[in-house]
């Protein structure tokens, strides 16, 4: 993808579709290339299934439940009143682009 994302680490998130739709996060983990973000606190998991190994921290395998990953453009930011939002982006007082809340207009860091 080109240009910047709409989210960032950090940032706390509403689902807006699929599974988890309604529920609230924060976000862990943001991969650029497939446009996927893991959100921690969703109920939306997946189960790993390891093969034991010797010299790990599993050795007998087992299954691990891991967090989903989300398509970003399932994910809406929340502003500081708890709304979901769009995010807009203007020149702040430093002469450099700063992330600003749609809904109440106020600035993101």
């Amino acid at each position: 993808m080109q240009g910047k994302l709409h989210i960032k680490k950090g940032d706390k998130v509403r689902v807006i579709a699929g599974v988890a739709k309604d529920q609230e996060g924060t976000i862990l983990v943001i991969d650029t290339k497939k446009n996927r973000a893991i959100v921690e606190g969703l109920t939306a998991k997946i189960i790993k299934h390891l093969k034991p190994q010797a010299d790990k921290n599993n050795p007998d395998g087992g299954r691990i439940e891991k967090d989903m990953s989300i398509h970003i453009s399932n994910l809406m930011l929340v502003d500081s009143k708890g709304n979901p939002t769009k995010v807009g982006r203007k020149v702040g007082e430093d002469g450099k682009l700063a992330r600003y809340a749609k809904t109440t207009g106020e600035v993101l860091s």
